[in-house]
């Protein structure tokens, strides 16, 4: 070797590479210009010769092995940088020409690394990841990633052999951050990366901020250009972004994609099932949804995690490729057709987020860099004994930054209309699912999760100051206050939260045989207590159908499937009268009889039932009610909006309320029979002098009744009912809900400029007077 060339060699920085425990290669590999010359070292495993040519002049210079490991270095008797290629012949006897990793600068600013430390770069994942784009005329891909105790990162895939040594990446500075453009690559490489730890143990980690992943049970990220489809839902997203969501009907209908529908399993030449051919992608999947969901009337769409996940069996909810639409159902431009297509057809689509835990598979986030990166290091604050999965630190500024921008991520990239947040209560208390030992409590003693609340308040203000129109959900469990309060307001700014109390109170008691529920009344009509204290959406969620609880339809009291419909038709006309937005789980609006199973299909053949198809038809019926009525929306978190006619009527099971707006004639009224007698001539208190028309009654024949209705509409009469002055009397059918409109009396004006002639006989006697 040239004295020069070997003097100017950092051996020990060479050792380091070769050992592939360089943290930053850079400073060995790739163009270096000294007093000597232009010094270019490469490190190639398997190489048996590198030539240096530069673009421009086209002039090459071969490289010397510095070491056999494959380290090479030329020293080039020039004073400045030029573009050049490498032409590397391999020991197969193979050659290719490339351009050198290490010969591109740092993609990051200073300001970039400044914000993710202080967890507010909230388009971190424009950085992080795996991005397809071209740098100093070369097209490429550049990838990052946050290891911040790693020894080493490197990228690793087929396109090096899944050899670690090959392309090492870049820390940058103390930040954690570790980077590196590889050109040549292109949209769909798979790619892993492999940290090798302060031990010296190499691990293969997926990409936590890629946006594509191989199909499970494969688990390697792909590189995909998300920037690449064109969006044609202009229109929607500006109609969202000026209107007030909360003053608009919201009926949603909860969906798992992958048990929606299925398909019959292919099976390739041998016979063996084909991995995933059971699934309707999300081009297919997206028509068929839309056209159902427009049919039975619902507004909104809300999808079960479709963010990566390795176990089919946890409906999405142990998420490991947090940026990721599942593969299962196609490619990232699918997904977003299918969001595209939803919003072209008028319906909006809120996804389940779950930031709240993160499962323990090896190739995941947990121990990512061979210690605690995501989690806490103590069990009793990183994890969750009961789930078996983990729990974010969510006082590290990186963490909370991975979080915070992957719910802003869906919402930018994909049109988001909504990011419902699962299991937040498990988040805001650190004694959650834990026995007195299991936990640690905050600085104050309390149980309290002081970080998880911090947080909260963070995403949801930064979630908000976007003013585009998406909203917060959160499915919080507990009487934790201020829910959906604003932040400036103590609150931790959600727009909405279910309402599981009420689910919970309200199905126990449409469980009980309509004979005892006299003796538990209070546990129907108590949900109007607290009915205001939030943004409550009501909602019978797949949580009702699972792990034993058996259908909607199992749940009702009856000895034939009739009784039980006619429950379950009862419970549904409450919900939608109830003040509140509504969610309904997929098959709950046919009376699916079975309980779900992620496996398999909804039970869909059972419409070909007259009992199945009606409660479909009914369910419509509703939600077209629903949208169609402003009394059943527009005031929904007001007072004003609803008022009680009868609420202690326990004898009978039956109560009676109203739901307003500010224009007298929109009002609703609501009465509904949760016992089996049937009422002939039922007084009812009205709220004004007027015409009652009925406009839905479950006991319609249409809806498998029996017809006992009210046909003709009904003028009040000035007989006192129910302590109001006017009143009617309807037929009240067994199980049934009964809507009217309240149409006021007009009084007949007088007329304009006429005087009224007095009577005749008043003349004659003002004469007998005189």
């Amino acid at each position: 070797m040239d004295g020069k060339l070997y003097d100017l060699m950092d051996w020990a920085g060479i050792e380091e590479i070769v050992y592939s425990e360089a943290a930053n290669p850079h400073e060995i590999l790739g163009p270096h210009v000294t007093e000597q010359g232009l010094l270019i070292q490469a490190f190639i495993p398997t190489a048996e010769s590198v030539i240096v040519r530069f673009r421009e002049s086209g002039k090459e210079y071969p490289m010397e092995l510095a070491d056999e490991a494959g380290f090479f270095a030329a020293l080039i008797p020039r004073k400045t940088t030029e573009a050049y290629t490498l032409l590397v012949t391999y020991d197969n006897g193979t050659s290719e020409e490339c351009l050198d990793p290490y010969s591109f600068s740092a993609f990051y600013e200073s300001e970039d690394i400044k914000k993710f430390e202080s967890g507010i770069h909230y388009s971190i994942y424009e950085k992080m990841g795996a991005h397809p784009m071209s740098a100093g005329g070369a097209e490429g891909v550049y990838f990052s990633v946050w290891a911040p105790c790693a020894m080493r990162v490197s990228v690793v895939g087929d396109f090096n052999l899944w050899d670690g040594r090959r392309h090492q990446m870049r820390r940058l500075g103390d930040s954690g951050i570790f980077e590196l453009f590889i050109p040549g690559l292109r949209t769909g490489a798979i790619y892993k990366y492999e940290i090798k730890h302060i031990n010296g143990t190499p691990q293969l980690k997926s990409d936590p901020y890629a946006n594509y992943c191989e199909l499970r049970p494969d688990n390697a990220s792909v590189v995909w250009d998300i920037n690449q489809y064109s969006w044609g839902d202009q229109e929607w997203m500006k109609k969202r972004a000026g209107s007030d969501s909360k003053q608009s009907p919201m009926s949603i209908y909860e969906v798992h994609l992958g048990s929606w529908f299925r398909k019959e399993v292919e099976l390739d030449e041998n016979g063996a099932a084909i991995v995933g051919s059971e699934f309707y992608q999300y081009r297919e999947i997206a028509e068929k949804l839309a056209e159902y969901v427009k049919d039975m009337g619902y507004t909104h769409v809300e999808l079960l995690p479709i963010m990566e996940h390795p176990l089919d069996a946890s409906w999405g909810y142990q998420v490991t490729g947090y940026y990721a639409p599942t593969s299962r159902y196609g490619t990232p431009d699918d997904f977003m057709y299918f969001m595209d297509y939803m919003h072209k057809q008028g319906i909006g689509v809120i996804l389940d987020w779950v930031p709240a835990h993160f499962p323990r598979d090896s190739f995941g986030l947990a121990s990512f860099d061979g210690t605690c990166v995501y989690e806490h290091k103590d069990p009793r604050q990183g994890a969750h004994p009961h789930w078996g999965t983990l729990i974010y630190n969510y006082g590290r500024p990186g963490v909370s930054n991975f979080l915070i921008a992957n719910a802003l991520f869906w919402a930018d990239k994909y049109h988001a209309d909504g990011i419902r947040m699962d299991a937040v209560a498990s988040m805001l208390y650190l004694d959650y699912g834990k026995n007195p030992g299991e936990w640690i409590p905050n600085i104050y003693g309390g149980h309290e999760n002081l970080e998880a609340v911090e947080f909260l308040k963070h995403l949801n203000s930064i979630f908000k100051g976007r003013k585009d129109g998406a909203v917060m959900i959160a499915e919080e469990s507990t009487a934790w206050p201020r829910i959906t309060a604003d932040v400036k307001s103590e609150g931790l700014g959600f727009d909405y939260k279910w309402n599981m109390g009420w689910m919970n109170d309200f199905t126990g008691y449409m469980q009980y045989d309509p004979y005892f529920r006299k003796h538990h009344y209070g546990e129907m009509t108590s949900s109007m207590l607290y009915a205001y204290s939030e943004n409550f959406i009501l909602v019978f969620s797949h949580d009702e159908v699972v792990h034993g609880k058996g259908s909607m339809l199992g749940k009702m009291p009856g000895e034939t499937l009739e009784e039980k419909a006619a429950n379950l038709k009862a419970a549904y006309g409450f919900m939608i009268g109830h003040p509140g937005k509504k969610l309904l789980f997929m098959g709950q609006d046919f009376a699916q009889v079975s309980e779900w199973n992620e496996n398999k299909s909804l039970d869909w053949e059972i419409l070909k039932y007259p009992l199945h198809k009606q409660t479909q038809d009914y369910v419509k019926a509703l939600n077209h009610l629903y949208k169609s009525q402003p009394a059943l929306y527009q005031m929904d978190y007001d007072p004003d909006g609803f008022e009680w006619v009868e609420c202690t009527d326990s004898k009978d099971s039956i109560v009676c309320f109203l739901r307003k707006t500010k224009k007298k004639e929109e009002t609703l009224l609501f009465l509904c029979n949760f016992d089996t007698m049937h009422h002939e001539k039922y007084p009812v208190g009205v709220p004004f002098e007027g015409k009652y028309k009925e406009i839905l009654n479950s006991d319609d024949k249409a809806f498998g009744g029996q017809g006992r209705v009210n046909p003709r509409a009904k003028t009040s009469k000035k007989k006192e009912a129910d302590e109001r002055p006017d009143s009617m009397e309807i037929t009240v059918a067994p199980l049934s809900i009964i809507v009217f409109t309240c149409t006021p009396e007009k009084k007949k004006p007088a007329l304009a400029g006429k005087k009224t002639r007095k009577p005749a006989y008043t003349e004659k006697a003002k004469a007998k007077r005189k």
